[in-house]
């Protein structure tokens, strides 16, 4: 049988410093880590290391003033409050090297058919500023410089993280080649939400059930609304019944379920995708970082039956000739 590997994105400086008292959990992205080490989801093979993002990838996004602000320290104190986040340089290099990840993950996608970083899906960041422990938007800033390059033209965000992804639909308004969807809590956070081109907001304690209902209903209308030539999708785990902010009550087969649904159903349409974090709260980073690795997981189990079904209409050909 011939060896296909998943391609897993991740760099260190994923995971910053911050007091032990606040809200984000850090120390998620160094757990999410050690556990794809542990149960060898690289089959032997290292993680794909990323640059930083360089200013000019970036800016591709996001305003250049505010840019220029993380990228050298003078993120005013009202923006730093609304990111959440203490905005040092540490925290700036995080952010670039996260949005770095999944531009990194994109392009594998478009190499292997499919990819997945340990971070991103940082949604909430906005043209003009972060929000929401997002710095930068990396899905958003990774469809710019592939379009930029001329690497993908028309893109397709698929955001099941349990709140709206405010940020990317703001970039994306109004743009005929880029199609956001965000399913999402609708009286989850942000208050005021940005229309996506395609938002279902459930409401809380939608379940198993419900929500796959939904999920089946739309997605295979968007594939086919396109020649869609990448799909980024926001894999955030916390619509979990138990997750800090959450309030889907997804139970954990239920996000085994709709990652499969979404892998699977973009792979036999036969377009790549990048897989990326998205969000995740708990006090217990052990459990959290085991729930994140539901999108590596699924991801890897996809790639391996492609290959076994590959392997075997190479002996039937080979018999035929």
């Amino acid at each position: 049988m011939r060896a296909m590997v998943l391609p897993i994105v991740h760099h260190p400086a994923y995971c910053a410093d911050l007091p032990a008292n606040h809200r984000f959990p850090m120390d998620k992205f160094r757990a999410v880590a050690d556990l794809i080490r542990k149960e060898d989801l690289l089959d032997g093979k290292p993680f794909f290391r990323p640059r930083p993002a360089p200013f000019e990838w970036v800016a591709l996004a996001h305003d250049p003033l505010y840019v220029d602000q993380v990228f050298n320290g003078k993120v005013p104190e009202q923006v730093a409050r609304e990111i959440g986040f203490p905005m040092r340089a540490d925290i700036a290099l995080r952010a670039r090297c996260a949005t770095g990840g999944t531009v990194l993950t994109g392009y594998l996608a478009l190499e292997h058919g499919l990819a997945c970083n340990t971070a991103g899906g940082s949604h909430h960041a906005r043209r003009r500023h972060g929000a929401g422990f997002c710095v930068f938007n990396d899905v958003a800033v990774a469809i710019r410089v592939m379009q930029a390059d001329g690497a993908i033209q028309k893109a397709l965000v698929i955001d099941l993280d349990v709140h709206q992804g405010d940020g990317t639909a703001e970039i994306f308004l109004g743009d005929p080649d880029v199609f956001t969807f965000s399913m999402h809590s609708e009286k989850n956070y942000p208050v005021r939400k940005v229309p996506s081109h395609l938002d279902i907001g459930l409401p809380d304690d939608t379940g198993n059930k419900t929500y796959l209902e939904c999920l089946e209903k739309a997605l295979p209308d968007l594939l086919a609304q396109e020649n869609w030539d990448i799909v980024f999708f926001n894999a955030g785990v916390d619509p979990y019944a138990e997750d800090r902010l959450g309030r889907l009550a997804l139970s954990r087969n239920g996000l085994r379920l709709r990652d499969r649904y979404v892998i699977e159903t973009v792979s036999r349409a036969g377009i790549p995708l990048g897989g990326v974090l998205g969000g995740g709260y708990s006090s217990d980073i052990d459990e959290l970082a085991d729930r994140h690795l539901t999108l590596h997981r699924t991801a890897r189990g996809v790639v391996q039956s492609k290959a076994m079904v590959d392997s075997r209409r190479e002996a039937i050909s080979a018999l035929q000739t």
